[in-house]
């Protein structure tokens, strides 16, 4: 029997880029202002200032708090823009209205319980625009990549065989196992989506030592 992978809720999208450059736009302020561009559109330094922010606080329901390097959180936004761009490419379903509401109910409130000062600049309408992206996101990878992801039952007896030989009975059931192959695997085929999007995609970097 053949049983299908569900999205794991927390989905590592950090890939390397190996695009550099300055993206140039006229006047001087606008181009001190980007991060990047993605297919032609913009990532401004105020949205990396936010992503950072977001994931430092854990704003995320589920999530835990993340410090991140300028670079990884500019890669962070490089990849949900390119999953945004799929899925309006694809005309793909919204977020559900009440997922939505319950879950940024409780971004919010952790948002008010962040200690970091970089909150002060950050709205309530920014916080739920964030939570939608990130939702669109999960469920853009669980309509086009989870679903399709496939764990034999042979696979799951195989290595949960080789844990007990390596390990012992060490109390690990099949259930477990099974899991884990799914996240692996959905793990996986996330990086080949991103590794594929990003080779196809006109990414240009504006230099950070500048910033």
């Amino acid at each position: 029997m053949i049983r299908r992978a569900i999205l794991p809720p927390s989905l590592i999208a950090a890939f390397l880029l190996q695009t550099h450059g300055a993206f140039a736009l006229e006047g001087y302020r606008v181009y001190e202002s980007t991060a990047a561009s993605v297919n032609g559109e913009v990532l401004f330094l105020s949205d990396m200032t936010r992503e950072a922010c977001f994931l430092r606080c854990a704003a995320m329901p589920g999530s835990e708090p993340e410090s991140l390097t300028p670079e990884e959180v500019r890669n962070r936004l490089i990849a949900d823009t390119l999953v945004l761009q799929e899925q309006r490419k694809l005309a793909l379903g919204q977020v559900d209205n009440a997922v939505l509401s319950a879950y940024g109910k409780e971004a919010l409130e952790r948002m008010a319980a962040c200690g970091s000062s970089c909150k002060a600049g950050i709205g309530p309408a920014e916080t739920r625009d964030w939570v939608m992206r990130k939702l669109l996101v999960r469920e853009f990878f669980s309509q086009r990549v989870a679903v399709f992801v496939e764990v034999k039952d042979e696979d799951v007896a195989r290595e949960t065989r080789r844990r007990v030989a390596a390990e012992g009975d060490s109390g690990v059931t099949e259930d477990q196992v099974r899991e884990e192959l799914q996240e692996a695997k959905v793990a996986e085929e996330v990086r080949n989506w991103f590794n594929r999007a990003a080779s196809k995609a006109r990414i240009v970097l504006s230099p950070m030592e500048e910033k």
